[in-house]
C-alpha cells in the first residue's frame, strides 16, 4: 500500500509571508503561524502521512536573492521543525520566476513527478 503524501507550500503555509516583499530572507521576517507544529505532527504521526515541503523560491541563487541569505532561514524553519517532532521526507523547491513558465513552478505539478508514478 502506498503511503499518503502531504505537499504542503512554506510561505503562508507554514511560516507567514512577509507582506512587505514576499521573500523570507531574514530571521527578522520569520513568524511561524500559531500550532502548525502540533497540526503538523499530529498529521505525520496519527495520521501516517509523509510530508513534502515545496516552495517556489523566486530567483533564488541570483543577486537579488542570494542563497547565503536564504539558507540559514531555511535551515533554521527545519531545525525548528525537528525540535517540535516534525521532519520532512522531501523539500522541493523551484528558483525560477513566474514568467519562466517552467512546469516545476506552483500551481504546476513537475516538482512532484515522482510521486505521481
Amino acid at each position: 500500500m502506498k503511503k499518503k503524501v502531504l505537499f504542503i507550500d512554506r510561505d503562508g503555509t507554514l511560516v507567514i509571508e512577509p507582506p512587505t516583499d514576499y521573500q523570507l530572507d531574514s530571521f527578522e521576517k520569520l513568524e511561524f503561524y500559531p500550532k502548525v507544529f502540533r497540526n503538523l505532527n499530529f498529521i505525520r504521526s496519527k495520521l501516517d502521512f509523509e510530508l513534502v515541503m515545496v516552495s517556489n523560491q523566486d530567483g533564488l541563487g541570483t543577486p537579488s536573492f542570494p542563497e547565503e541569505t536564504f539558507s540559514p532561514v531555511q535551515n533554521f524553519i527545519l531545525k525548528t521543525f525537528e525540535g517540535e517532532g516534525v521532519t520532512f521526507d522531501d523539500i522541493l523547491i523551484d528558483r525560477s520566476f513566474p514568467e519562466d513558465n517552467v512546469p516545476t513552478r506552483k500551481p504546476r505539478t513537475g516538482m512532484l513527478t515522482k510521486y505521481l508514478a
